[in-house]
Formats: C-alpha cells, sequence, structure tokens
C-alpha cells in the first residue's frame, strides 16, 4: 500500500512539473523565439528549432542555458545510437563485413558520448569563469564536441564501398548522422554563447 501511494505521488509530481514546463514553453514566446533566433546561427536550423523548442520554458532567453541544453540533447541521441547500433550486431544474415563495420562504429559512437559528456562538464565550469580561465575551458568545450563529431563521422565512413549497400548501411547512417547534425548545432550555439559572454564581460 505505501508503494502504491509512493508510486501515486511520483506520478502527479511529474504530471505537475510536465504541466508546468509545458505552460512555461505555451505562454512565454519570447523564449521560443530566441529560440528560433539563436538557431539561425546553425548548420541545421530547422531540426536545431525541432530538438530545442520543447525546452522553451528551461531555456528562456539564455545563451548558456541553450547551450547547456544542446549539449544534453546531443548526449542523449548519441547513447541512443549505442543501443540501437549495438542491436544490429543481432541481425540475422549480417555480412562479415558489415559485422565489423558495426562493432567499429559501436566504439565510435562510445567514444562520441564520451567525448559529449566531457563537454558538458566542461560548460559547467566555463559559465563560471572569467579572463584566461573562460577561454581555456571553451576551448576545451570546443575541442571536445569536435572530436564527437569526428567520432560520429567516422562510423558513417565505415559503411563506405560497393559491399555496404544494404539496410544495416541505410539505418545505422541515418540515425549516426542524425547524431552529427545535432552535434553541429551544440558546437555553433556553444561558439555563440562564448561570443556573447565575451562581448558583455566588462
Amino acid at each position: 500500500m505505501a508503494k502504491l501511494a509512493i508510486c501515486l505521488l511520483f506520478l502527479l509530481s511529474f504530471l505537475y512539473m510536465s504541466g508546468k514546463a509545458e505552460s512555461a514553453t505555451a505562454t512565454d514566446p519570447a523564449a521560443t523565439n530566441f529560440i528560433k533566433a539563436s538557431c539561425q546561427a546553425t548548420r541545421y536550423p530547422a531540426l536545431c528549432l525541432q530538438c530545442l523548442s520543447s525546452y522553451a520554458g528551461q531555456i528562456q532567453q539564455s545563451n548558456e542555458q541553450l547551450a547547456q541544453v544542446a549539449l544534453t540533447v546531443s548526449l542523449a541521441r548519441a547513447r541512443s545510437a549505442v543501443v540501437f547500433v549495438s542491436n544490429m550486431t543481432q541481425l540475422s544474415g549480417i555480412k562479415p563485413r558489415e559485422l565489423q563495420a558495426v562493432k567499429d562504429c559501436i566504439n565510435n559512437m562510445g567514444a562520441t558520448v564520451d567525448q559529449l559528456s566531457k563537454s558538458i562538464h566542461e560548460l559547467g565550469q566555463m559559465s563560471r569563469a572569467t579572463g584566461q580561465d573562460f577561454t581555456w575551458h571553451t576551448s576545451n568545450v570546443q575541442t571536445s564536441v569536435s572530436a564527437a563529431l569526428t567520432y560520429a563521422n567516422t562510423c558513417v565512413d565505415g559503411f563506405t564501398g560497393p559491399t555496404m549497400d544494404g539496410n544495416v548501411k541505410v539505418r545505422i547512417k541515418s540515425r549516426v548522422t542524425d547524431v552529427a547534425e545535432v552535434t553541429s548545432n551544440a558546437l555553433a550555439l556553444v561558439n555563440r554563447f562564448a561570443a556573447r559572454h565575451r562581448a558583455s564581460a566588462p
């Protein structure tokens, strides 16, 4: 009975918080407009807006929060991609060359996850730093996100060639390309945050 009460309390709390988030998004067009304008600085603005608009209540009009959420979304998608690609090793009839490419991709996407995790930690340090320390942490974030992009692109490159024209290639390439595009957008928003932070510094 006690466990049931706790579960119900948790569910009600979740629904309440979800409702607050939706309300904040719905009643704050300024935040949505801020995200839309910021996304114009990215390579894939439509994808950027699609990924981040639901977090308007959290982002408000903060360049720092925008960069933080963008990296967090990238990390979540990269982790999901690792699971997705790992499941591909269980496909019946997969060719040896494809299987090796899948295994290499799992390693590369695991490295993408690691680099994005580092970038989120560094962004937290970056937001509290000033002067040369800010520049140093900014460089660390940029390096980590760029490395994450490289690993994702290396995964896709592993499926090039005439023997890689099957369903495995198509499905993995679609999933990993999505991660790369979202991560590219996140890097642009990190750069935007850094530029505006420097401009507003005394």
